[in-house]
């Protein structure tokens, strides 16, 4: 391949998943605004709920093969006949994995209640979970197909937030919208198992359960930092739907879905300038990006905390306007998540302090841990207080990071010389 080709296939690439990312804001977008108003708050709560539940299931079943599962694909690509027992180690490991997480799931429907009052809603929504394990993302990322991922997510979303729009209309209906991703799981299976013979690729399990273990044992590290990350989010919804009423989780998902749709446009800004940094190591670019988009981001912080009865209103309905106090608790989060993103991969990793970067993720989600059991030990568990543990859990992640920066300064000024 010449290398005008192989920068067109990055740029093309790069592109595809920029696409999809894109696609991922709008979609969810779409339907907040519609479920909020054919649902009651209590139906709404449901399906938040069971939706944060399942966070926890894909992320046990990814296992952090989309970051392992692709190095070793990449890695495999010269040699077919690996390449495709590779495959076939990450699928049984994750089918593995999608029992032990039904297991878990199960078990947790005993003690939670709004599990176990919605238990075939619950099962339903697990099953997509279990059917992601055939859609090979982490090969098509490997060998640089990220169109067919881009292609399949698209379709696949768009069938079935279409038919939500059409089948959803009121709380009686909410199992078509497990149903629906169940529908549009399958068919999108159909067309990635297509792909693979197409490309000449197969699942190849001649490694059995050995391979599979291989292949867990190999993850586990890139797992660890995910289940970190993944506190920051599902969680808190998790533990207010145990402390709380259904009413409170439909609020906090609502305030949590505006939130991730805001952090959703900071990731184009850090995954665009981390290449350029890796090659660089020109931290003057991380200077410039804070003076450039830090007023815009202070501008949007103040809409929020001065217009946030409007816009939950606008993307929820008027039952949401109560939700108000718990969105102007979680502008912080707005506010400190964008350094804190810069001063991760973009600065700490093109330092090449790939731990350290992992440490301060940790670290922080310890600070919510610890923040979230202090809560629930003193009977002070509120939707309030949980809005502002989360806000400091940003500042904290953004002030540890910020630490090391502090730590290496002097190895960045000689970068920068």
């Amino acid at each position: 391949m010449s290398k005008s080709n192989k920068g067109k296939g990055i740029a093309f690439n790069v592109s595809m998943l920029y696409i999809m990312n894109i696609a991922k804001l709008i979609f969810p977008l779409v339907t907040l605004p519609y479920l909020t108003r054919v649902l009651t708050v209590d139906g709404y709560g449901v399906v938040s709920y069971v939706k944060a539940t399942m966070v926890y299931a894909q992320l046990i079943v990814d296992f952090g093969f989309m970051l392992s599962g692709v190095k070793a694909i990449a890695q495999l690509r010269e040699d077919r006949e690996k390449l495709n027992r590779a495959v076939g180690n990450v699928v049984l490991a994750k089918g593995m994995l999608c029992i032990a997480s039904f297991a878990v799931i199960l078990v947790a429907a005993i003690f939670i209640p709004i599990l176990r009052e919605n238990m075939l809603y619950t099962i339903l929504a697990f099953i997509p979970i279990a059917l992601s394990t055939l859609l090979l993302d982490f090969l098509f990322r490997g060998i640089e197909q990220m169109q067919i991922i881009t292609i399949r997510y698209v379709l696949m979303k768009t069938l079935s937030v279409g038919l939500t729009l059409v089948l959803v209309r009121c709380d009686a209906d909410i199992l078509w919208i497990p149903v629906l991703d169940i529908i549009s799981s399958l068919l999108a299976i159909i067309l990635v198992m297509w792909e693979v013979k197409k490309l000449g690729y197969k699942i190849d399990f001649a490694e059995g359960f050995m391979g599979s273990w291989a292949a867990l044992k190999t993850s586990s590290i890139y797992f660890i930092s995910e289940a970190a990350t993944t506190v920051f989010g599902a969680l808190n919804t998790i533990l207010i739907g145990i402390f709380m009423s259904k009413a409170d989780v439909a609020y906090w998902a609502v305030c949590l879905q505006l939130v991730s749709a805001v952090k959703a446009m900071y990731t184009p800004i850090t995954n665009g300038i981390y290449p350029q940094m890796i090659k660089t190591k020109n931290f003057d670019i991380i200077k410039k990006c804070l003076k450039l988009f830090m007023p815009i981001v202070f501008a949007g912080c103040m809409i929020v905390l001065f217009g946030a009865k409007y816009i939950l209103v606008i993307a929820g309905s008027a039952k949401y306007a109560a939700a108000a106090p718990t969105m102007r608790c979680l502008v912080p989060v707005l506010f400190f998540s964008f350094p804190a993103m810069l001063f991760g991969w973009p600065t700490l990793g093109a330092l090449n302090k790939v731990a350290d970067t992992t440490k301060t993720t940790i670290a922080a989600a310890i600070v919510q841990l610890a923040g979230l059991a202090l809560l629930g030990l003193t009977g002070n568990f509120t939707i309030t207080l949980v809005a502002l543990l989360k806000s400091f859990t940003e500042v904290a992640l953004m002030s540890f990071r910020l630490g090391y920066i502090w730590k290496y300064r002097d190895e960045m000024k000689r970068r920068d010389a």
